[in-house]
């Protein structure tokens, strides 16, 4: 039995050799597909393993376009700017980022200290805005997406 790590970054399985082979003839799997076998603790490329070597050779790894792909992990990176420069004491931009927690934080500072702590908290959305604006996509992806870097 296996398990794999499918190109989302979930992990699928158990699943036997059979289901890996149709998988490969879906190309669903290639060789750089990360696999754990049955109790094994480590992951190892699905090329390193000879049981699949002669499914590897009949069907090509499939090509996906890295700047498609970039841009659309980092397809948040402009509402999420420009909602920091715009409503950044609202916490707005965490929300649109997936970071819920930090998004109330902004948000109930703001309504509870009747716009107050508004002030400060639309200062930092600013420079948040600002700087998500100025990162890279690849950058952005990095920090933000990947890392879930929630302040500055």
């Amino acid at each position: 039995m296996y398990k794999i790590i499918g190109t989302d970054g979930r992990q699928y399985g158990p699943a036997n050799a059979e289901q890996i082979r149709r998988w490969l003839a879906e190309n669903r799997v290639h060789a750089q597909t990360l696999v754990q076998t049955e109790g094994a603790q480590d992951w190892k490329p699905l090329g390193s393993l000879p049981e699949f070597a002669a499914g590897l050779n009949a069907v090509p790894p499939p090509i996906l376009p890295a700047s498609s792909a970039m841009a659309a992990r980092a397809s948040n990176k402009i509402p999420a700017g420009i909602c920091g420069i715009l409503l950044g004491g609202f916490g707005i931009h965490k929300f649109i980022l997936g970071y819920t927690g930090a998004g109330l934080v902004m948000l109930l500072l703001t309504i509870l200290t009747c716009g107050i702590a508004g002030v400060v908290l639309h200062l930092i959305g600013l420079i948040e805005g600002i700087i998500y604006l100025t990162k890279s996509d690849e950058e952005f992806v990095r920090i933000y997406v990947d890392g879930r870097k929630e302040w500055f």
